[in-house]
């Protein structure tokens, strides 16, 4: 099983972080090795040969019968028993011992007969030990100092690359922040969103990977925002071109004579001309061009009013009773295509005051409600909850990629009718009203769109 970790250790900071840091680590383990190494060798040796150069003095001296010099002596107590067993194997050795509650460097060698050349003593010794013991506390110390002093500077060097790094390292995420931040914003819609990295503007300085990056996200951004705008425009363009001659084409259809073709052709008409009203609420939406009206409103009236108008027959309005109830009838509605509405019921669980733009709410709520009977099932209910409505119907349900991506244009599954724009200008208007509309489907079945409102409208420009 991989281990848990938290999510800021996945950061580029920290991982840099780790990294100098493991890398110090090493790097000064590895040089107070090697000095450690050296400068011991070098001390033990000074002292080895110290002591070595004491014993042979010694060793004339005993020979001679001399007095022996300070620190030398024949089987001196404290003597280590392996350098004991050393000397009396004919050898000379040094060794460092604790002596006296100090570490000494001793030397010892036999210190009667000759070393015969296989390493034992001549017959006739008597197998004793003629050892020097020299003080080695200051060459302890001096490798205790020199410990401490590697210990010490690699840990400040550690420290001072750590902030030199984090430095370095805090510049460069700071610009993939900022470089992401706008990503994001281009994603929700703000194609005016540009890094703009100062670095990118000065060729004269050198150009690292973020400003790559940078400069290729601007260029995107630039492109996307041209190739968006001119849809926008040819969308805006055609459905104006086509109010004209849909006008003329709907004038004579209404002087043409009763019966079933002038029925077909007249329908025909008004569906194509809705498709035209359509296409231009898309553009003003796209073009951030819709203004807002706020007013303060009460959700439950605006759902009831919603209802009657959908029910109405020729969009007249209907009486209604407050609280819950269900309304019959049957309606057309623009925008998502003509529709049969039966079985309507608006529950007013909690009511509210709202300030939004009446007009743009219910044109909101009025796609939903056409779409759940044109596409769902009945019963369709629409529910008042504080500032969330919520439309839901007992069909099959919004598909997958509704659910998962949004509404898109033009795009209907299943051989259903309608032209898949409702729901798009839904959620466009519900953006103007700075409201938040979401899809999803209910555990026992059927499609559910929630729409819930904020406590306060959004600045009158209607910008998304």
């Amino acid at each position: 099983m991989r281990l848990a970790l938290p999510r800021w250790s996945g950061t580029l900071a920290v991982k840099a972080a780790v990294f100098i840091t493991v890398m110090c680590c090493a790097l000064a383990a590895l040089l107070g090795v090697l000095v450690h190494v050296s400068v011991t060798h070098q001390t033990v040796g000074e002292a080895r040969d110290l002591a070595l150069s004491r014993l042979e003095d010694a060793t004339t001296a005993f020979e001679a019968g001399d007095t022996l010099g300070p620190g030398a002596g024949v089987d001196p107590p404290g003597l280590p028993a392996a350098l004991r067993d050393l000397a009396l194997a004919g050898e000379r050795g040094t060794m460092v011992a604790e002596h006296l509650g100090r570490p000494t460097m001793w030397a010892a060698g036999p210190a009667d007969g000759e070393r015969s050349e296989l390493g034992v003593p001549q017959p006739g010794g008597r197998g004793r030990a003629l050892a020097v013991a020299v003080d080695y506390a200051q060459s302890a110390r001096t490798i205790e100092a020199l410990d401490n002093a590697i210990l010490w500077s690699s840990a400040l060097a550690i420290g001072a690359t750590l902030l030199v790094g984090a430095f370095a390292v805090t510049r460069v995420t700071r610009r993939l922040h900022a470089t992401a931040r706008v990503a994001r914003r281009i994603s929700a819609g703000d194609l005016d969103a540009r890094v703009d990295d100062p670095r990118t503007k000065d060729p004269t300085r050198p150009q690292d990977e973020v400003a790559a990056v940078a400069v290729a996200l601007d260029s995107m951004a630039s492109s996307l925002q041209g190739k968006l705008l001119s849809e926008q425009r040819f969308t805006a363009d055609v459905a104006h071109e086509l109010r004209t001659p849909l006008t003329g084409l709907h004038a004579a259809a209404e002087l043409l004579p009763p019966g079933r073709p002038t029925e077909l052709v007249r329908d025909r008409v008004a569906a194509l001309r809705t498709l035209t009203e359509d296409l231009l609420e898309i553009s003003r939406l796209d073009t951030g061009r819709e203004r807002l009206e706020p007013d303060t409103e009460d959700l439950g009236a605006v759902a009831r009013r919603v209802v009657r108008a959908a029910a109405a027959p020729s969009g007249a309005p209907s009486s209604a009773s407050p609280g819950t109830h269900p309304i019959t009838g049957t309606g057309t509605h623009t925008g998502t295509g003509t529709g049969t509405h039966t079985g309507t019921e608006v529950r007013v669980v909690r009511d509210a005051r709202v300030e939004t733009d009446r007009r743009r709410l219910e044109r909101v709520l009025g796609n939903l409600v056409a779409n759940a009977h044109l596409h769902g099932r009945a019963p369709v209910v629409l529910t008042v909850d504080g500032p969330v409505v919520t439309v839901r119907d007992h069909g099959d349900g919004y598909p997958e990629y509704l659910t998962a991506h949004g509404p898109q244009r033009f795009r209907t599954e299943g051989g259903a009718r309608g032209h898949g724009l409702g729901l798009t200008i839904a959620a466009g208007q519900a953006e103007v009203l700075g409201a938040r509309l979401t899809f999803s489907n209910a555990p026992d079945g059927g499609a559910v769109a929630t729409l819930t409102l904020p406590h306060t409208p959004p600045p009158g420009d209607g910008s998304p």
